[in-house]
């Protein structure tokens, strides 16, 4: 799991989103929220991480967009930044969130460690491993707690990662699938 990070990061990150957000429905200028020189140190760091907003509160919330970045060479600051502007407006799966929905969402930044392969599906571990999949051209991830969330196992993680590639749901079988997995740090609004 990623360290370093303090639940004052965390709060950080997540103010800094919603500003992203909420600076442009508003049509105006950012207001970066303050940070310690520890904070400020600890959020200028290369990372990846994601972004994931959800309509309302509280587990079982629906995804309203959910958009990130393996690996990064702009400050994890940045990339949240810029991932939380591509969740609310970009994701293709939903419209452009509106102003009417901005109170309602609830902000989530999944803080990634770099990605590593694996040799064998029996090395993910559930609730601890998120898992990035390429098969050819094509490729799908899944963050390390959606498979909790879902109640999956390692064998529907697989399958269900397969369908978001757009492959047959049996494709983490063969040969030239390939693997690797990462950790995550989360951060949710209280």
């Amino acid at each position: 799991m990623p360290s370093g990070l303090s639940k004052s990061d965390g709060k950080i990150l997540i103010a800094t989103a919603r500003e992203a957000i909420c600076a442009r429905l508003d049509g105006r200028a950012t207001c970066w929220p303050e940070m310690s020189a520890e904070s400020d140190a600890a959020l200028s760091d290369p990372s990846g991480a994601f972004v994931t907003l959800r309509s309302g509160k509280g587990e079982g919330a629906p995804l309203r967009g959910c958009i990130g970045r393996m690996n990064a060479k702009e400050s994890l600051i940045e990339v949240v930044r810029e991932m939380a502007r591509a969740a609310a407006f970009e994701d293709p799966r939903f419209p452009s969130l509106s102003a009417t929905e901005y109170p309602g969402i609830s902000v989530e930044i999944t803080v990634l460690t770099p990605m590593r392969p694996i040799n064998s599906v029996e090395e993910i571990e559930i609730g601890r491993h998120g898992v990035y999949l390429t098969k050819g051209w094509q490729q799908a991830v899944f963050l390390p707690q959606v498979a909790t969330e879902q109640g999956w196992n390692r064998e529907e993680l697989l399958a269900n990662l397969c369908r978001k590639a757009g492959l047959p749901s049996n494709a983490w079988k063969e040969s030239d699938a390939r693997f690797q997995v990462f950790e995550g740090q989360i951060f949710e609004e209280e």
